[in-house]
């Protein structure tokens, strides 16, 4: 799968990615990732990418002749292209579940008071925000895309089962974890985990699951009924 993602800021993004498992999935092929620079496109002598909006109001609007380019440059026939925006569906487990089929798929970052409408109309194919509170860029949601898409992909995660395992992937949170030592300032391992019955231990996950998603998470635990 093949990731590329359009911003102004090109280092807030390659960074981050370059490192821990994500970087490690790219070193070994299991991903590709390419970031690109949209004031490559930009208009005139200062490569201008914005410009005030059509009746007035506080801020700058991205320019949509600056994106189209920019998405075009990048766009395969197998392209999916992706717009942040706080308007858009939002971002969670089954999204990326979904992402993770796809063969390439296209991250546009905003910036300023947002992005000329005509974009968003014409040129993308879904709108996604990743929760309700303002960024100064949609270079953070990308950085969460990515890493929530890409450790499913195979081969990314040096455990195949470990994402099938994590909170959301089966609609609950994940069970509490505890490892050595059994016991720490009189706070015990529960029992159960040193018992060596693995049958006790998965329905004790299990039980524990339920009960951490109805207390910490009763949304989820709803949506299960």
């Amino acid at each position: 799968m093949r990731f590329d993602v359009l911003t102004l800021f090109p280092e807030m993004v390659e960074g981050p990615l370059r490192h821990s498992m994500i970087g490690r999935g790219i070193e070994a092929g299991r991903l590709e990732l390419g970031v690109h620079d949209i004031r490559t496109h930009g208009l005139g002598r200062h490569r201008t990418v914005d410009d005030a909006p059509f009746g007035g109001g506080s801020g700058m609007v991205m320019r949509v002749d600056v994106l189209d380019p920019a998405i075009a440059a990048v766009r395969r026939p197998d392209s999916h292209v992706v717009l942040f925006e706080p308007s858009g569906a939002r971002f969670d487990q089954r999204m990326a579940e979904r992402f993770a089929t796809l063969p390439h798929l296209v991250l546009i970052c905003g910036h300023y008071e947002g992005i000329d409408a005509r974009v968003r109309e014409h040129l993308v194919d879904e709108t996604v925000s990743i929760g309700d509170y303002v960024l100064t860029g949609g270079e953070y949601a990308a950085l969460v895309v990515v890493d929530a898409t890409a450790r499913l992909l195979p081969g990314v995660l040096g455990n195949a089962t470990s994402a099938m395992d994590e909170s959301f992937s089966s609609g609950t949170l994940e069970y509490p974890h505890y490892t050595r030592p059994r016991e720490y300032r009189g706070w015990p391992v529960p029992d159960v985990l040193l018992s060596g019955n693995h049958g006790k231990v998965e329905k004790w996950r299990r039980e524990q699951s339920l009960l951490r998603t109805a207390a910490i998470r009763p949304d989820l635990a709803r949506k299960g009924d």
